[in-house]
C-alpha cells in the first residue's frame, strides 16, 4: 500500500490565519501565471495576484480560498501563503463583489481627473477574481 505524500500548508492574512494543515497539493495564481506546488517542491518565493488558492487536502476534499494578493513561500516541507486579505471562497458575498465591480467600472467611465485609475483597475480585478472563485465553487456543488 502506498502512502500519499503531503506538505504543510499555512494560509494567513493580516487579520487572521485561515488554514493550517497537511495537503497533497496547492495551486495559486502568481503574477506570471498559475503555480502548482507538491511535496518536495524546490524553494520558491512568488508574488501572488488577486485570485483563488486551491488546497487539495485529499482525493475527496479541496478547500478554495480567495486572496487579494500577497506572497507565496515554498520550502521542501511547507508552503506559506501570506495574503493581504483572504477569505474562504464559500464565505464570499456575490452581491457585494458585483456591486464593488460595478462601482469601480462606473468611476473609471466617469474619468474624474483626481481619481486613481490604477486603484480602480485593481478593485475591478479583485472583484472579478472573487466572482470567479464564487462561480467555481457554485459549479462544484
Amino acid at each position: 500500500m502506498s502512502t500519499v505524500k503531503t506538505i504543510q500548508v499555512d494560509i494567513v492574512s493580516a487579520e487572521k490565519a485561515l488554514f493550517s494543515g497537511r495537503a497533497e497539493s496547492l495551486v495559486a495564481t502568481a503574477i506570471y501565471g498559475e503555480v502548482g506546488i507538491l511535496p518536495n517542491h524546490a524553494p520558491l518565493l512568488a508574488e501572488l495576484k488577486p485570485g483563488e488558492v486551491r488546497v487539495k487536502i485529499n482525493e475527496n476534499t479541496t478547500e478554495i480560498f480567495y486572496i487579494s494578493g500577497g506572497m507565496l513561500e515554498v520550502q521542501p516541507d511547507s508552503v506559506t501563503v501570506l495574503a493581504d486579505t483572504a477569505e474562504r471562497a464559500k464565505d464570499l458575498d456575490e452581491a457585494q463583489a458585483l456591486k464593488a465591480k460595478q462601482r469601480a467600472e462606473q468611476i473609471l467611465h466617469e474619468k474624474h481627473t483626481d481619481f486613481d485609475y490604477a486603484k480602480a483597475r485593481a478593485e475591478i480585478a479583485m472583484a472579478a477574481a472573487q466572482l470567479r472563485a464564487i462561480q467555481k465553487l457554485r459549479d462544484k456543488h
